[in-house]
């Protein structure tokens, strides 16, 4: 059969498009699943231990010792129970690197208890509760402290429960019984011109010294504007993590402390 010359060219060009498809075929990339296996790599997580979640709450120790400054005066003079007591921190309380209470925080107490002194023995006392304080960004805090010292400028001591004890004025009392007993001897003498009349004066100035030491009370118990008192708390204080995030230490009013001074007797008999 012969074969138009028609025909023979539409076999060749259908040849030519086969061979162009099959090299195009041989030329193209791997389809996606035949790319490379990626390689596994371990997460950076993995090697670094677990983060420790924020505190929500920071912890100030019983036993911690906090030094104050007293802002208004105290006395036995006229203190009683229920009066406030106005303080201030002098120095920042740091615990693990971290300021939980700066200098110049405030402290609020009361006085619970004021006795004078008594006219023939006993001093003067006074026992003071703190339980607020209000630091620098305006967080208050309820806690509880008793003084442990007291910087007075006098010869004030604290006992173990807390209380402040005033002085005693056994030099001013032996002071005034030696004076009119001197001045009793002095006017018997003259009176009498005799030793048995300066013996009566002596014996009549000293009744009368005594009965001034007798009938005056004693050194009051005296707590001016200046005076330091060092606290500790008799339990944990837990400070909100949120509200302590102070990068200051803070700075303390300044206050003069009081003078030095010596006890004096009331010479007042009530």
């Amino acid at each position: 059969m012969k074969m138009s010359m028609k025909t023979i060219s539409s076999f060749l060009v259908f040849a030519g498009l086969l061979a162009s498809s099959g090299t195009l075929c041989a030329q193209q990339p791997a389809g996606p699943s035949e790319a490379p296996p990626a390689t596994a790599q371990t997460s950076p997580s993995a090697d670094q231990p677990p983060t420790k979640p924020a505190p929500e709450k920071y912890l100030v120790p019983t036993g911690t010792r906090l030094p104050l400054v007293l802002h208004n005066a105290v006395t036995t003079r006229n203190a009683k129970p229920g009066d406030p007591v106005y303080l201030e921190t002098l120095f920042p309380i740091v615990i693990d690197d971290r300021i939980l209470i700066p200098a110049g925080s405030y402290v609020q107490g009361e006085i619970t208890d004021a006795k004078r002194p008594g006219k023939v023995k006993g001093t003067g006392e006074i026992r003071i509760r703190l339980n607020t304080m209000i630091l620098p960004n305006g967080y208050t805090v309820n806690f509880n402290a008793i003084p442990t010292n007291a910087g007075t400028g006098g010869n004030e001591s604290t006992d173990k429960e807390g209380a402040i004890h005033g002085d005693t004025d056994k030099g001013t009392d032996v002071g005034t019984v030696l004076k009119t007993t001197g001045i009793g001897a002095g006017i018997g003498g003259i009176a009498g011109r005799s030793g048995a009349g300066a013996g009566i004066g002596a014996g009549a100035g000293a009744a009368v010294g005594l009965a001034t030491v007798l009938l005056t009370r004693g050194p009051e118990l005296e707590l001016p504007r200046g005076t330091t008192v060092d606290v500790i708390l008799d339990r944990s204080v837990y400070l909100d993590a949120s509200r302590v995030n102070f990068t200051d230490p803070g700075r303390a009013s300044t206050l003069p402390g009081p003078a030095s001074r010596e006890p004096t007797r009331s010479r007042s008999p009530i």
